[in-house]
């Protein structure tokens, strides 16, 4: 009788062990349904990552259309540069040509020699290559009579004159050149500056008698 009861005792204690177990487990699988329900995101969330990536791409587009129009307008400024500027050194070659017949012209005029057909020549030849030049941008310039600027000119040195005013032009040693507006070399010349006053001969007596 005592064993039957103690039997009874062990199966009911087995019952209950199993009983807890059990409700561990299901506890237990509940709580990771509960956590992969709340992995999952709503219909709203998806909506807005969705909205944050489109956003994120669109920033993309619009940065790479813009660097796309810079390199476009800078390969655009550069071909016409290189249109504009490409004879730039020719022309610096050709203009020290052109200063020389410009100064057997001027020496051939002081001259006065027989030769005014070779001189006519020669000057024909100077306008052509004048017009040549042009044709590619390219005009020479005569400083002769302007206000020295640094921007056009490099001053070889001063001159005294007092029938010009101080920082003129009174001597064009070469002429300068411009390239499509743009200074392809600046023009030596000399400058002009107020002349030295001199000391009365009474002043210089009174300093020599003191």
């Amino acid at each position: 009788m005592e064993e039957e009861q103690v039997n009874l005792n062990q199966a009911k204690e087995e019952e209950t062990v199993s009983a807890a177990e059990a409700k561990a487990v299901d506890e237990a699988t509940v709580g990771e349904d509960n956590k992969e329900q709340e992995k999952v995101p709503s219909p709203e969330e998806e909506l807005s990552a969705c909205r944050a990536e489109v956003e994120k791409f669109r920033d993309l587009h619009l940065r790479a259309c813009a660097d796309l129009d810079n390199y476009r307008k800078r390969a655009r400024k550069e071909k016409d540069e290189l249109l504009r500027f490409g004879n730039e050194g020719i022309i610096r070659e050709l203009l020290p040509v052109l200063d020389n017949l410009e100064r057997a012209v001027e020496h051939a005029r002081q001259e006065q020699s027989e030769s005014q057909g070779l001189l006519q020549g020669v000057e024909m030849t100077v306008g052509q290559f004048l017009k040549a030049l042009e044709k590619f941008g390219a005009v020479p310039f005569n400083a002769m009579g302007e206000f020295f600027d640094p921007a056009r000119h490099e001053a070889m040195g001063q001159m005294e004159s007092a029938d010009h005013p101080p920082n003129t032009v009174i001597q064009v040693l070469q002429k300068g050149c411009l390239l499509n507006d743009r200074l392809l070399r600046p023009a030596l010349v000399m400058v002009s500056r107020a002349p030295r006053e001199k000391s009365s001969p009474d002043i210089e007596n009174g300093s020599a008698d003191n």
